[in-house]
């Protein structure tokens, strides 16, 4: 059985970004895997939440899956703190993971940066309980950006260091899926930097709840270099926003990259954008649309996420207790 685990972190603002490297990619695996999606709360907690906010984002980004095309009824949709199996795991596979291999993880770096010592505990371990997310349902695939390909790395470390520690081939080692275009969306006022929420300039990205004229207005403003667009893909190498909206335009419109640049070779970014901006609003309005009626129904987004909980605790329990009697826990 071939089983997807991934999920969003409730951080609020939702983007085009979040979107396109995930969520619009999940849709379609809904066809071929049985599907576990998460929201990601405790992940949150890494960095000081609001906690009216960190409710409301939550019940945000439930409301997003649901309109973008997840189906509650054939996946399992759950907010990760209502399911005490990931912490407690945490723990149990903390007691298999060096140090050293900790030590390595590149995002913990560049997050703390200069005041490592005054980082919390959790987000040194997040990776730890990351794994945990994707053993605990022993899930054969997980669907990550670039950015996320170490941390899977090390859960398929860990799962091997407890495979071989008791010489049982319990754990799969998760397989990593990385989509077509677009998986790293850029920020549209710099195009060496990720899109993302937490960038102070809400020109930087387009998220999922923005208007029709927000839309646009962002695309006209997004940065650009002064050449027209290219006619090869290789001439996208130092030029990173041409690059990036060229990918984000690919992904939407489910095209190789090759195809888009050969249909936009010589256009200058004013007709590209006008274009661009047409088809982002196309794809994004609609579901900013049905989330804003799903959000106008709270009790329902808590319905589904019960729901879903209850079905991933019979999943993820079941493992743990054969993973306590691997180990050898007194079972009572």
């Amino acid at each position: 059985m071939n089983r997807i685990f991934s999920g969003v972190q409730p951080t609020g603002n939702l983007h085009l970004g979040n979107y396109l490297g995930a969520i619009k990619n999940w849709v379609s695996l809904q066809k071929d895997f049985e599907c576990i999606f998460c929201i990601v709360d405790l992940h949150a907690i890494t960095i000081k939440q609001d906690p009216k906010e960190l409710e409301s984002n939550t019940l945000e980004v439930t409301a997003a899956y649901l309109a973008s095309g997840i189906d509650s009824k054939k996946t399992i949709i759950f907010n990760q703190s209502s399911v005490s199996s990931h912490s407690e795991l945490t723990w149990l596979l903390s007691c298999f993971t060096p140090l050293g291999w900790l030590n390595r993880m590149t995002q913990f770096k560049e997050k703390a940066g200069k005041k490592k010592d005054n980082a919390v505990l959790g987000l040194y371990s997040y990776p730890v309980l990351m794994a945990s997310d994707i053993l605990a349902y022993k899930a054969t695939h997980v669907p990550v950006g670039e950015d996320q390909k170490q941390h899977l790395e090390l859960s398929r470390d860990i799962a091997g260091a407890f495979n071989k520690a008791y010489n049982v081939e319990f754990f799969p080692l998760p397989e990593p899926q990385i989509f077509g275009q677009a998986t790293r969306v850029m920020s549209l006022r710099n195009g060496l930097n990720k899109m993302s929420k937490s960038d102070e300039s809400d020109y930087s990205r387009i998220n999922i709840t923005d208007t029709k004229d927000l839309i646009n207005l962002k695309i006209q403003k997004a940065k650009t270099d002064p050449h027209p667009l290219p006619s090869k893909k290789d001439e996208l190498t130092n030029r990173p926003e041409a690059a990036n909206l060229l990918g984000i335009y690919s992904a939407l419109n489910n095209k190789k990259l090759e195809d888009v640049i050969a249909e936009m070779a010589g256009k200058d970014f004013s007709s590209f954008k006008k274009i661009l901006g047409d088809l982002v609003i196309s794809k994004i309005e609609p579901i900013s649309k049905k989330m804003n009626d799903y959000l106008k129904n709270k009790d329902y987004l808590k319905k589904i996420l019960k729901e879903g909980s209850e079905k991933a605790n019979k999943i993820s329990n079941e493992n743990l207790l054969e993973i306590k009697k691997i180990i050898g826990l007194l079972i009572i």
